[in-house]
């Protein structure tokens, strides 16, 4: 008599637990700033000095003295002031003709913008407003003082990241190393795209979609990542793959083979050469996942079934691998928003519903929800979160998960 199967996982039980697992890896590498988009930063990056450095000029114009302007007033230009220079103070009685970016000069106190002046001859200037002080002046240290933390340990770095690294100096930034991440898909059902014309392929036959978009989202995450290609539904052969993948990588990733059927061998073959610890979630798409350790290497088995495969690898594998990587930030950012769709009949488990949003603020639901649809995928930009038995009715406010949030 067989046992009794073990009760589903809850997501936030099972990532809480594989996160556990996901020690930030060893090791750094110093790499050029132009080169650190999407690293996790591993050290609070100090400002040395003050951005901008001086008072500058945030228009074309010109840099005078408040009390010496008025309506109608006409000024000696006394110097020009483009950025880059450095100004002589600004004499009593005179204006400085000033650029956007340039320092102001001692002395000034607001800068006049160029539309309301007009020339009243040579080197003169008639001005048609009043200025307030401080007017259109950047102010030393206005974006960021000397000593400030400008990005944090464990802040994937951005484009934005990488400019405001630029702004202080930094030419180069210490980042976590890469995870190393061994990719492969099972299944004697897989073709390549490619190997076999669509008119060619046999009887039960698929193009193998998986191993294109799990290879693009490990790139995504800054992951090097080796292909070991499709394994065939056979235990020593998986057991050889597992064993061969463990060698040199953090992390193997595979997809198919992890539910409960005769042809499923990569359960037992984990178990053979390591551990299992996870196993089953209470998730829709997405249910047969599985974690544990082959050698000294994690193991990630993802269902086969691609939307089942797309979801668990966002929820879950995403986090993981940010953890590796030390970064602070691992939850996506989820919104309220409208259902412009009724889902009556909900499932038991917790759903992950493919949905966009429209023009009227609200959501829009792919009509086929089945966990082999990709195009579910890409017609959608994200996700609602579904409570488990949660039925949903035209208006009700549901859980958005952008897309952009869990494919940063």
């Amino acid at each position: 008599m067989n046992a009794p199967r073990a009760p589903l996982r809850p997501l936030d039980d099972a990532l809480a637990e594989l996160l556990r697992h996901a020690q930030p890896l060893a090791g750094s590498e110093q790499v050029s700033t132009f080169d650190a988009a999407g690293r996790v930063l591993l050290q609070d990056l100090v400002s040395p000095l003050q951005v901008p450095p001086q008072d500058n000029s945030s228009m074309d114009g010109y840099a005078v003295r408040c009390s010496e302007i008025a309506p109608g007033a006409v000024m000696r230009v006394s110097q020009r002031i483009p950025a880059g220079a450095a100004p002589e103070p600004l004499e009593k009685g005179s204006v400085a003709r000033i650029f956007t970016g340039a320092p102001v000069p001692e002395g000034a106190d607001a800068i006049v913008m160029q539309e309301e002046t007009e020339p009243a001859g040579e080197h003169v200037v008639r001005f048609k407003s009043q200025p307030k002080r401080g007017e259109w002046i950047r102010r030393s240290g206005e974006d960021v003082k000397r000593g400030a933390v400008v990005l944090a340990r464990g802040e994937r770095l951005s484009a934005a990241s990488l400019g405001l690294a630029a702004s202080i100096g930094r030419a180069q930034l210490e980042v976590a190393r890469r995870p190393r991440v061994a990719l492969f898909s099972t299944g004697d059902e897989l073709v390549m795209p490619g190997e076999v014309p669509p008119e060619r392929m046999r009887p039960g036959a698929i193009y193998n979609s998986n191993r294109f978009f799990l290879r693009a989202l490990l790139q995504g995450l800054g992951c090097e990542v080796t292909d070991f290609g499709i394994v065939p539904d056979q235990r020593h052969v998986t057991v050889r793959a597992l064993v061969e993948a463990s060698q040199g990588h953090d992390l193997i990733l595979t997809s198919g083979g992890v539910s409960v059927g005769e042809e499923d061998h990569i359960k037992p073959a984990v178990q053979q050469l390591g551990s299992l610890d996870l196993w089953q979630i209470a998730i829709k798409p997405g249910k047969p996942f599985a974690y544990g350790r082959v050698e000294q290497a994690h193991f990630i088995g993802l269902p086969g079934n691609p939307v089942s495969s797309f979801v668990t690898f966002v929820l879950l594998v995403r986090p993981f691998l940010l953890k590796l990587q030390g970064a602070a930030e691992l939850a996506p950012k989820a919104v309220e928003m409208p259902a412009h769709f009724a889902w009556p009949r909900p499932d038991k488990r917790r759903e992950f519903l493919r949905v966009r949003r429209n023009g009227n603020g609200g959501l829009e639901l792919f009509p086929n929800q089945s966990s082999g649809v990709l195009t579910s995928v890409t017609w959608a930009d994200g996700l609602v979160d579904n409570p488990p038995g949660q039925a949903i009715a035209v208006g009700d406010t549901v859980r958005f998960i952008p897309l952009a949030e869990l494919l940063a």
